[in-house]
């Protein structure tokens, strides 16, 4: 559909985490829009939605009566992610849900000694076949470090950090810094920061410039070239239950997926492929 010109070859499929621990940055929008921008692209994506509000699952249309599981059966081993993932508006594009139940995720595993590897173990555990084969699984984590983000960040590859433009960012940043070094420690020795992107960009207001340009200080080239505007049609494509790629391909917010998933699998090639 949007002609990305990029190869796909099958490999190891790989595991991207979206973590900020503060609310309202874009995470759950980026995790969307890029999957479906990827997926549109032609590569086959999973999104694993680990945030008990469930606004992934709901910004996919998947309605809560059809959530008959979620990923915390999968958590809590009832159920394996091949047999309760579901398809999405976007076609290559699937999803596992998530419901309120995960709130209680922590204290059904409290005396759990291997409580942090559970979604670990439950992507593991996918095969190659037709079915259960993901070039991508991109989990959405709810906006806190808790043991859902820490469960996420155990299993993945590399973190995408949604950072919104404003006077708190770099200090919300240094602290999820902080965390992803502790994992690297603790859980995980080969995550990687994939990227940071910025979001909610308004190019009006002078303290997103200031922002931008301070964050790319910081962090270099770990920050995308990419930049996501502030866009009344990205806002309103969750409520049609639909990814904004799908609801207006045409609007601002949409060409900034658009070309976010570009610059993300041309990175991708010289990141995860040589590990």
């Amino acid at each position: 559909m949007f002609g990305f010109g990029v190869k796909k070859d099958r490999k190891k499929t790989k595991v991207l985490t979206f973590a900020n621990q503060k609310g309202g940055v874009g995470k759950t929008t980026t995790t969307i829009n890029l999957g479906s921008a990827m997926a549109e692209s032609g590569q086959k994506v999973l999104i694993i939605d680990l945030d008990p509000q469930g606004n992934a699952s709901t910004g996919l249309g998947i309605n809560k009566e059809d959530r008959d599981f979620s990923i915390y059966d999968v958590l809590s081993q009832e159920k394996n992610i091949v047999d309760i993932k579901l398809d999405t508006p976007v076609g290559n594009l699937e999803i596992v849900p998530s419901t309120l139940d995960l709130l209680g995720l922590e204290s059904t595993l409290v005396n759990d000694s291997d409580k942090s590897y559970k979604l670990k173990k439950a992507i593991q555990s996918l095969d190659s076949s037709s079915d259960s084969y993901f070039d991508y699984i991109l989990i959405d984590c709810p906006p806190s470090l808790n043991l859902l983000t820490i469960n996420a960040l155990a299993a993945s590859d590399a973190i995408i950090v949604p950072l919104q433009c404003e006077f708190y960012a770099l200090e919300g940043l240094g602290q999820l810094l902080e965390t992803v070094d502790h994992v690297r420690e603790t859980l995980n020795k080969g995550l990687l920061i994939h990227g940071v992107l910025l979001t909610m960009f308004d190019e009006r207001n002078n303290l997103s410039s200031q922002v931008a340009k301070d964050v790319r200080e910081f962090m270099g080239n770990k920050v995308y070239d990419t930049v996501i505007p502030r866009n009344v049609r990205v806002s309103e494509a969750p409520s049609y239950g639909k990814p904004v790629i799908i609801y207006d391909n045409k609007c601002q917010g949409s060409k900034a997926y658009i070309n976010l998933a570009t610059e993300f699998l041309r990175k991708d090639k010289l990141i995860l492929n040589n590990r």
